[in-house]
């Protein structure tokens, strides 16, 4: 007997002016080992508590994920918005996955048109559960946002690591991020690798950059 499978989706990275976006999927046959794991929407547990539960997921589920790096997202915004570009990021896991039903974090106040758009680009119809807040109302949405999450941060890590010196989350309101943007535009006057180079708060750090050295001049 083909056994009928939930599937959840989330996204991690969606505001940072730099890294990555991660979409991950969760699949399981039902949700009470999750909910028995106590998952939760991943903004509000701790890194130590994301990680813990990020593994003991992975072992009693089937998880994919799909992540966007900055200048692939750079080249997408040039041809649609970043909700079309999630749109497409979704609707290929539940394609691949093609689970019964699927319920999907939505990034837009319409639901049952963000329903559509990702029903629209399947090859078959699964039942479509899209709510915003989905990550706080379902353990399965719950799920993938701690996946999502914990393998964004790993990814900012490796980041980091490559590049030698403390990034932060890559989120604008991080200070730590801001210092990087700053520190490394006035060391090479452009934004530095990974950076969203679409993102307002980017070409704002650039300009305001620019105008300091102009300054300097007089």
């Amino acid at each position: 007997m083909e056994r009928l499978m939930i599937c959840g989706i989330d996204e991690a990275g969606r505001g940072p002016v730099l890294g990555p976006l991660v979409v991950a999927a969760v699949m399981v046959e039902d949700d009470a080992a999750l909910r028995k794991i106590g998952v939760r929407d991943s903004k509000k547990l701790s890194s130590a508590r994301r990680e813990d539960l990020a593994l003991r997921i992975l072992e009693m589920s089937t998880v994919q994920m799909e992540v966007a790096e900055a200048g692939e997202i750079d080249e997408a915004r040039s041809g649609m918005s970043l909700n079309e570009l999630e749109v497409e990021m979704f609707a290929s896991l539940i394609e691949r996955m093609r689970p019964e039903t699927a319920y999907v974090d939505s990034c837009e106040s319409d639901e049952i048109g963000f329903s559509r758009k990702i029903s629209a680009r399947l090859s078959y119809k699964p039942k479509m559960v899209c709510e915003n807040k989905a990550d706080d109302r379902y353990p399965v949405v719950s799920a993938a946002s701690i996946i999502a999450k914990t393998h964004r941060d790993a990814l900012m890590k490796l980041l980091e690591e490559r590049l030698c010196e403390p990034i932060g989350s890559g989120y604008c309101s991080d200070p730590t991020t801001c210092a990087f943007l700053k520190s490394w535009i006035d060391r090479t006057g452009g934004l530095p690798p990974h950076t969203r180079k679409s993102w307002e708060t980017a070409q704002k750090a650039l300009s305001l950059a620019k105008n300091a050295r102009i300054t300097d001049w007089d």
